[in-house]
């Protein structure tokens, strides 16, 4: 074999496996949202681990389905946002920040504020997405009307495509 014939396999045998990993994950979501009722429906809850006290809930089962609720979704949103291709995909981070923010008052137990002023924190990150996923339309829409290219020649030109999972999240930092 020649040798990129071998870095193209080997390059193939990491994009199945990766791919696999991803499809397992977003297969198995059921059975990760529906752990909660393995969870005893008491205040505290102790295991060989650790020990759980529900706070607010006054439940550990009820905490703990709050808690699934908020990061099952939260969770495929991630795997959305780090393997769409699309040039619209920064929009996704507006629902992340979100589910995360939801995330972190529940595990803060101060779950009687959860649900309520979240437009607040998401407003900064508002400000920067929605203008830019705005400029980048503007600017396809002119191309398409200016030149003869292909709205997929288009999208590939204004994609950014870093080599793997850790350049994917530097290119933010």
């Amino acid at each position: 074999m020649k040798k990129q014939e071998l870095k193209f396999l080997q390059q193939d045998k990491k994009s199945i496996i990766v791919g696999s990993i991803i499809a397992t994950i977003i297969a198995m979501t059921p059975y990760l949202f529906y752990l909660y009722e393995s969870v005893p429906d008491v205040k505290v809850w102790h295991t060989f681990l650790f020990s759980y006290n529900s706070g607010f809930y006054e439940s550990a089962y009820t905490s703990m389905w709050v808690l699934t609720s908020k990061g099952i979704p939260l969770l495929l949103l991630i795997i959305w946002f780090f393997t769409c291709r699309h040039w619209w995909y920064h929009a996704l981070l507006v629902p992340i920040t979100m589910y995360a923010y939801q995330m972190f008052i529940t595990i803060k137990a101060d779950a009687e504020f959860m649900d309520t002023n979240q437009l607040i924190f998401l407003i900064p990150i508002m400000i920067v997405i929605i203008p830019s996923i705005y400029l980048i339309r503007a600017r396809i829409f002119n191309e398409v009307h200016t030149a003869n290219q292909t709205m997929q020649e288009l999208e590939d030109e204004l994609k950014i495509s870093p080599k793997g999972f850790w350049d994917k999240i530097k290119q933010y930092f």
